[in-house]
C-alpha cells in the first residue's frame, strides 16, 4: 500500500540545479551545480529523501580552482556524486573562457562528504560536459560524458561517450566508445549521462532538448556497458514540454535516480516554478518524483498524472526532520553559514567576522558588481517568490566631489549584467542613498535621496512575482520607500539567458579607488513565502 502522507516540491528551493544523488546504507547524499559562486558544489544529506541539510561544499578552498574571468553562468556545471568502497567521488565540468570554449572535467574525493575534499584531478582528453562515473561489479571504473559531433547533422547534434579510467590516476585507458549518437533519435543537446546496472542491464539516463522549454529525461539500455544501446520506446520518460509553460512546474529534466534500502525507486531532477510572463527568478530548483519499473524493463513515473507535481507521496522511509535555517544571521559564529556565497573565490579575504564581534565587516574593493570579477559581495539564494530581506548597516563613506565614490548597501543580483543595488554613498559632503539598476551591463541611477541622519541605517528589499521594492529606515521597524517598484523580470533567468538564480546580499565598493574603508553589518534577515 502506498504512503498517503505527502511532501511539497521542490525539495531544494531556489537556485539548486542539476541534482545528483547517491545512497550509502540508510543515508542519502546530493550535490548540485553552483556555477561561479563560491564555495561551490553544495553537498546535502538526508535520511528520508524529503528533508535535506547542507553539510558542506565539494569546492571549498580558493586554490582548488581558478575562476578568473568566469562570467556568472560559467564555472561549475552539473556535478555527479558517487560512493565506492569508503570514498565519495564528485566529478564535475569546469567551464571557463566562454560556454563553448574551455571545458575541463575533474574529480575530487573525500572520506567524509562534509569535507574536506581533495584537490581536483583533471582527466586529460575528457571533452564535453556533465560527466559521470560508474563503478562496475568487476572493479572497473567508467567515465560517461557528452560530446559535440565534429560534423553535426543538425543544431544540437550531440552524443554520449564512454571511456574506462585508470583506478589510481583517473585517466583514460583504452578507446572511447560512442554509446548514444543523438542522430539515432534526432535528439538535441544530449547531456548529463548517468549509468546504472539492474537485472543484467546497463541503463543510461540522459537529459535532452536543452535546458529550456523542451527539456526532458531519456533512457537507453544495453547488456554490455560499451555496446549498442537500445533506446526506450517511451522516451522521453519525463518531460513537461507538452504542458503549458505557465503550469505550476515547468522545464523539468537533468535527472539522477536512486533505490532506497526498502526497494523503492526515486528520481531527483531540476525544474522551475514560473512567474507571470514565464519568468523564473529563483532559477532551476531540485524536485523529487517516484517511479517504478514496468514488466518490459523500462521505468515509468509513479505519480498519478505522470508529471512532476508540487505535492507528492512521501517515500517509505522514516521521517527525519532537520532544524530549519534561522531566518536572521547575527554573524556571531566564527565562520560564515553554509548558505552564504561570494562571486568567485576570494583568495584575499574581503570580509571579517572577528574585526568587530557580532558584525560582518565588508572591506570595500575596487571591483564593482557590473563587471566580471570578484566584488565585495556576500549573498544568499532567493528561495521564495514572495520574500523580504533586511539588514542593519553602519558605514561612513569618504567624500567624493563628483561621480561615483565609496558605496555600500544591499543588492539583488542575477549576474554582472542584470541587478539592483541600494547603496549609501557621500557626494559633496552629503550622505546619499542611491538606488541603481543595471540592465544589459548599463548602470542607471533610478533614485537618490539625501540622508538626514548619520549612523546606522536599515536597508531592505521586498520581492513579489512582478516587482521588487526597496526601503530604508533609521529604526529597525521603519520602512521608507525609495524609488518606484522595479520590474522583477530583470532578475529572471530568461532575461540574462543564464543558468543561475537571483542572489540577495551585502555589497561594498570603492568604484576603482584605493581605500581601507569598510561597512559593518550587524545582521541580515531573510524570510519568504510561496
Amino acid at each position: 500500500m502506498k504512503n498517503t502522507k505527502t511532501f511539497k516540491n521542490p525539495i531544494l528551493s531556489g537556485f539548486y540545479p542539476d541534482p545528483s544523488i547517491c545512497r550509502v546504507g540508510e543515508d542519502y547524499y546530493m550535490v548540485t551545480s553552483s556555477f561561479v559562486y563560491f564555495p561551490g558544489l553544495p553537498v546535502f544529506h538526508s535520511r528520508d529523501l524529503v528533508h535535506w541539510e547542507q553539510i558542506g561544499h565539494a569546492i571549498h578552498r580558493p586554490e582548488q580552482l581558478d575562476y578568473k574571468n568566469c562570467e556568472t553562468s560559467l564555472g561549475l556545471w552539473a556535478p555527479a556524486i558517487r560512493y565506492h568502497e569508503g570514498t565519495f567521488y564528485v566529478i564535475n565540468t569546469f567551464v571557463s573562457e566562454g560556454r563553448e570554449a574551455r571545458r575541463d572535467n575533474y574529480i575530487v574525493t573525500a572520506k567524509d562528504p562534509a569535507g574536506p575534499w581533495s584537490d581536483p584531478i583533471f582527466i586529460q582528453g575528457a571533452d564535453g560536459i556533465d560527466s559521470s562515473l560508474f563503478f562496475d561489479d568487476d572493479g572497473r571504473i567508467w567515465y560517461a560524458g557528452n560530446f559535440i559531433c565534429e560534423e553535426p547533422l543538425y543544431e544540437g547534434h550531440h552524443g554520449i561517450y564512454l571511456n574506462e579510467l585508470e583506478p589510481e590516476t583517473f585517466q583514460f585507458k583504452g578507446k572511447r566508445s560512442i554509446i548514444w549518437d543523438g542522430s539515432k533519435t534526432r535528439s538535441k543537446w544530449i547531456e548529463a549521462p548517468h549509468i546504472y546496472k539492474k537485472d543484467g542491464w546497463y541503463y543510461l539516463l540522459v537529459a535532452e532538448g536543452g535546458t529550456f522549454t523542451n527539456h526532458s529525461v531519456m533512457m537507453a539500455r544495453c547488456r554490455s556497458i560499451d555496446g549498442d544501446y537500445e533506446i526506450c520506446p517511451r522516451n522521453p520518460i519525463v518531460s513537461h514540454r507538452h504542458v503549458s509553460l505557465m503550469s505550476e512546474i515547468a522545464v523539468v529534466g537533468h535527472a539522477d535516480i536512486v533505490q532506497t534500502q526498502k526497494g523503492e525507486w526515486w528520481m531527483v531532477l531540476l525544474g522551475i516554478r514560473p512567474y507571470k510572463g514565464f519568468h523564473f527568478n529563483l532559477g532551476r530548483e531540485t524536485f523529487l518524483v517516484p517511479f517504478h519499473w514496468e514488466e518490459d524493463g523500462w521505468p515509468l513515473l509513479d505519480s498519478e498524472n505522470g508529471l512532476v507535481n508540487s505535492t507528492e507521496r512521501v517515500p517509505d522511509l522514516e521521517e527525519v526532520i532537520y532544524p530549519l535555517p534561522i531566518p536572521c544571521d547575527n554573524f556571531e559564529s566564527s565562520a560564515l553559514s553554509l548558505l552564504w556565497n561570494t562571486i568567485h573565490p576570494c583568495k584575499e579575504p574581503f570580509f571579517s567576522l572577528d574585526a568587530r564581534k557580532g558584525f560582518l565587516r565588508l572591506f570595500l574593493k575596487k571591483e564593482v558588481l557590473h563587471s566580471i570579477c570578484t566584488p565585495a559581495f556576500i549573498g544568499r539564494r532567493q528561495q521564495h517568490k514572495v520574500f523580504q530581506a533586511l539588514t542593519a548597516m553602519e558605514f561612513e563613506p569618504c567624500n567624493t566631489l563628483q561621480g561615483e565614490g565609496e558605496e555600500a548597501g544591499i543588492a539583488a543580483v542575477q549576474d554582472d549584467r542584470f541587478h539592483y543595488a541600494l547603496v549609501k554613498t557621500r557626494l559633496n559632503n552629503s550622505n546619499l542613498l542611491r538606488l541603481y539598476q543595471t540592465e544589459s551591463g548599463i548602470r542607471t541611477l533610478l533614485d537618490e535621496i539625501e540622508l538626514e541622519e548619520d549612523g546606522r541605517i536599515y536597508l531592505s528589499i521586498q520581492g513579489s512575482e512582478t516587482d521588487y521594492r526597496f526601503y530604508y529606515g533609521f529604526q529597525e521597524t521603519e520602512r521608507r520607500p525609495i524609488g518606484k517598484p522595479v520590474k522583477g523580470s530583470l532578475l529572471s533567468s530568461n532575461t540574462n539567458e543564464g543558468f543561475t538564480g537571483t542572489y540577495i546580499g551585502m555589497y561594498a565598493s570603492s568604484n576603482g579607488k584605493e581605500t581601507t574603508n569598510y561597512a559593518d553589518y550587524d545582521w541580515f534577515l531573510y524570510y519568504g513565502e510561496d
